[in-house]
């Protein structure tokens, strides 16, 4: 702080920025915006009058004169879900990182209050969105996505038709894979997958689970439905009411996971032995439970950076960001004790 002729502490500016470090005012503005043409002697004597008095610049101003808010609106669709948490602290260690502040939206899982909140952002003058999405196929959502003019990236969701945005995802598939060729070679060839929710995810978990399967002979009873903790139980009670009952279960979602594990205990299954169980992600419920549940497992903060990253690149540069392919993160399966070897009864 900057003591007064009165005594009172001010906060160092950039005129007092300037004495310290022996230049002009005009020298010091280069440093700070990053202007290539500044001496190497000049820009640590700056950055060390900055370091010195606590100088801190005005975004406010910053982002006046480069017309930008310096500010990214985050789309969400349950920010109580874990993975969507990391994926939003992800982007902010990003955006945080290159000067930018985030302004997060949270739907609860309502499709319609997603359209709201992308309106919402856009009128709060944020420079980009990053969008989570309860329903990337929501009618609402599709024309708020296509009447939005700034850049955009979508986070493990299919691009609508007519919608110009940029995407990163998982390739769900590849956990997915290994979770049926781990029950396949634990001898079951009779599995129930609870699949539902956004359209990208969901799709990339059937097929694999289908045709991975399918190639072994096996068979699939799919129960597709709402997604979420009551989707899940409801999805088990009705796999456990079958005649003959399939002798593994895989539900397709963290919260399917959560609802599955619900029901089965009511009934009394023992996981592992009566049933064996795959599950999605590798949160709390999966890792305390008794027996561990093998869940298919991926890096949701790294998607959220990559995502941050390439929003940022589309603020230099929209039209070869635009350009640029997808990216796609792969996923991966952890085998525990839930999933136990077939038992002819």
């Amino acid at each position: 702080m900057v003591r007064s002729s009165a005594g009172s502490t001010t906060k160092p500016g950039i005129k007092e920025v300037a004495e310290r470090a022996g230049v002009a005012i005009s020298s010091v503005s280069r440093v700070l915006s990053g202007h290539p043409d500044v001496s190497p002697t000049m820009r640590n004597a700056v950055n060390n009058a900055v370091r010195e008095l606590g100088y801190r610049p005005n975004a406010l101003a910053r982002g006046l004169r480069q017309q930008r808010s310096m500010s990214v609106g985050f789309a969400v669709s349950d920010i109580a879900n874990p993975i969507f948490a990391d994926i939003v602290k992800g982007a902010e260690r990003a955006l945080r990182s290159a000067g930018y502040s985030l302004l997060l939206t949270n739907s609860e899982g309502d499709a319609e209050l997603d359209a709201d909140n992308i309106t919402l952002l856009e009128d709060r003058q944020v420079d980009g969105l990053l969008l989570s999405l309860t329903s990337e196929v929501h009618p609402d959502v599709v024309n708020a996505l296509r009447a939005s003019k700034l850049p955009m990236v979508l986070l493990d969701r299919d691009r609508p038709e007519g919608v110009t945005a940029m995407s990163a995802y998982f390739d769900h598939s590849i956990g997915m894979r290994e979770a049926v060729e781990h029950l396949l070679e634990l001898g079951h060839r009779d599995v129930a997958l609870i699949v539902g929710g956004p359209a990208l995810p969901a799709r990339m978990r059937r097929s694999a689970v289908e045709e991975t399967l399918w190639a072994k002979g096996g068979r699939c009873l799919v129960i597709e439905g709402g997604f979420g903790v009551e989707g899940g139980y409801h999805g088990t009670l009705e796999v456990l009411d079958r005649t003959p009952r399939p002798t593994a279960l895989i539900a397709a979602g963290n919260t399917l996971m959560a609802g599955a594990l619900r029901a089965l205990h009511e009934r009394n299954i023992q996981i592992g032995t009566d049933i064996s169980f795959v599950g999605c992600d590798n949160v709390a419920v999966a890792e305390l439970h008794q027996p561990q549940i093998a869940v298919t497992v991926r890096d949701p903060g790294s998607l959220g950076e990559i995502g941050a990253r390439m929003l940022l690149e589309a603020l230099v540069d929209r039209e070869a960001a635009l350009a640029a392919e997808p990216t796609v993160l792969p996923t991966g399966f952890l085998a525990r004790p839930s999933c136990g070897p077939l038992v002819v009864r």
